[in-house]
């Protein structure tokens, strides 16, 4: 499984220290879809309090010794009970927390999580997030039009800011109207299309979606993975999505891997891994998903 690698110099707009093509994609020498996103031995571990107060350090492993590739233009499922390490690989992965070992490379440009903010420039441009919550995830001080011009401001990306914003709401199913209200005067799905508005406004390469739908009702749910579906298709999105919805990722997801207690310990395309999963873990997962019985 691969998550593809975003490269180039801090704008964003060509190759950097001459790694590649300004759009970060190798050549076509027939192997097939470049990665963009490339994980080797990523392993994170955070310190936690001592047994006795002045004992030793005691150390808690979130990832251990993960290695993940994302393909240009695929979508990756990741799957695993609460607390297997799903979140804590993609914070690594864009760069939002630093590994304790291991390296992340996108676009065949290493990331480091220890830099400046400004010096990931570069990687911000190329990336997108939407959050578990959309409420929590959108200052309920800005207007929506100022949240979702927020990453262009941030980035200095220059243009038509405000025909921008517009655009990408309309994109998203929202009335471009809307850009003046502010985030309470909106559903959960709405404010679930207004913060995929703000991840997707700078145009990045890679999307990531941390639970996304697991907030919402059924109906919404449903009309977020089309609508993820078309703007992945309209946008040529990369598209990285942890769930605990067997469902979403089967539908949307072309690979998947499973976690377990920080550790991948199944990937494969979809339907393989889905269908005719190999490890127990695997299986005992997808036989939890409650059914109704007829």
């Amino acid at each position: 499984m691969t998550l593809r690698q975003a490269q180039g110099p801090e704008d964003g707009q060509g190759p950097a220290d001459g790694q590649g093509p300004a759009d970060g994609r190798g050549p076509e020498d027939g192997r097939g879809p470049e990665v963009l996103v490339r994980g080797r031995g990523l392993t994170r571990r955070f310190r936690a309090p001592g047994a006795r107060p002045f004992g030793p350090p005691r150390w808690t492993t979130a990832l251990d010794d993960a290695d993940v590739d994302v393909r240009e233009g695929s979508a990756l499922g990741i799957i695993g009970e609460s607390g297997s390490g799903k979140s804590t690989l993609i914070r690594l992965l864009l760069a939002l927390d630093a590994p304790t070992a291991g390296t992340v490379e996108v676009a065949g440009r290493t990331v480091d999580a220890r830099a400046g903010a400004r010096s990931l420039h570069w990687l911000r441009r190329q990336t997108g997030i939407v959050f578990q919550d959309p409420y929590a995830s959108l200052d309920p001080r800005m207007s929506v039009g100022r949240i979702v011009a927020e990453p262009l401001w941030a980035l200095g990306i220059e243009g038509d800011r405000r025909a921008r914003v517009r655009e990408v709401l309309a994109d998203v199913g929202l009335d471009p109207g809307m850009a003046e209200r502010f985030p309470h005067e909106f559903s959960g799905g709405q404010r679930q299309r207004i913060a995929l508005a703000r991840a997707i406004v700078h145009r990045p390469r890679l999307l990531v979606g941390d639970e996304p739908l697991s907030a919402l009702d059924v109906t919404v749910r449903a009309q977020i993975l089309d609508l993820l579906r078309e703007l992945r298709e309209k946008e040529r999105l990369t598209l990285v999505l942890v769930s605990h919805d067997i469902g979403v990722v089967q539908n949307l997801c072309d690979d998947v891997i499973v976690m377990k207690d920080g550790r991948i310990v199944e990937e494969g395309p979809t339907e393989k891994v889905l269908l005719t999963p190999q490890v127990a873990y695997t299986r005992r997962l997808l036989a939890s998903i409650p059914t109704i019985s007829p």
